[in-house]
């Protein structure tokens, strides 16, 4: 499956990603700059914030507990599409996904 990450700038980058893993496992795998995942994934942190593209929000369903109170602590801007990538799971639903990365994650 394939997703795509937008940095701050507008570059894109296609990666391959397996089901199941994380839109942050899909990140750290494929060396995307703006994906930490300091946590390792655990939702402790906010550095794998991502913005996720309008057109696949309904998609990736709304934030999970606990989501909210982590991205009070996000680098960079808080938007109605925030999410910590971590938290989104790919699925054959997501393939083709459209995430956003913000300027900052620390």
């Amino acid at each position: 499956m394939k997703i795509t990450y937008i940095a701050a700038d507008g570059t894109e980058t296609e990666v391959n990603a397996r089901e199941g893993d994380s839109v942050m496992q899909a990140a750290i795998a494929n060396d995307i700059d703006g994906i930490i995942g300091e946590c390792g994934g655990s939702m402790m942190c906010a550095t794998c914030h991502c913005y996720v593209d309008d057109a696949w929000v309904e998609k990736t369903g709304p934030q999970h507990d606990g989501e909210s109170d982590m991205l009070d602590c996000a680098a960079s801007e808080v938007k109605p599409t925030s999410r910590l990538s971590c938290q989104i799971k790919l699925t054959e639903e997501l393939d083709g996904l459209v995430v956003h990365l913000p300027e900052a994650q620390i």
